[in-house]
């Protein structure tokens, strides 16, 4: 049934962006911010560990769980280092999945044959 759910809730999440960017004039990019900021909201709000509990993988892996994931960071650094933690919580949190998507992005690359773009 973790499946199930996942598969709802990360495709409800990919269904409400396609309606975004179909029926208003938003960017792929501010939705994107626009999700970001949402899993960030979410976790100040303590509404995205109970949400994550239910739907798994479905709530983890999209843009919700990034921002998630950096607000996580700033907290935990914040109460270790003081302010300067605000700065530097998001950096160390999301590190390892940054440089994994970079790497990825840079073996694409390297590996396909790139066309011309005319």
């Amino acid at each position: 049934m973790n499946y199930v759910w996942a598969f709802v809730v990360g495709g409800g999440v990919c269904v409400i962006g396609a309606l975004l960017l179909d029926y208003t004039k938003l960017t792929p990019a501010r939705i994107l911010t626009l999700y970001v900021v949402a899993g960030v909201v979410m976790s100040a709000f303590g509404i995205y560990d109970p949400f994550a509990e239910f739907a798994g993988a479905g709530a983890t892996v999209p843009l919700l769980g990034f921002g998630h994931l950096l607000a996580n960071g700033v907290r935990e650094a914040v109460a270790e280092y003081g302010i300067i933690g605000a700065i530097t919580g998001g950096f160390t949190a999301s590190a390892g999945g940054i440089t994994a998507s970079l790497i990825c992005g840079v073996l694409a690359a390297v590996l396909s044959k790139s066309k011309d773009q005319n």
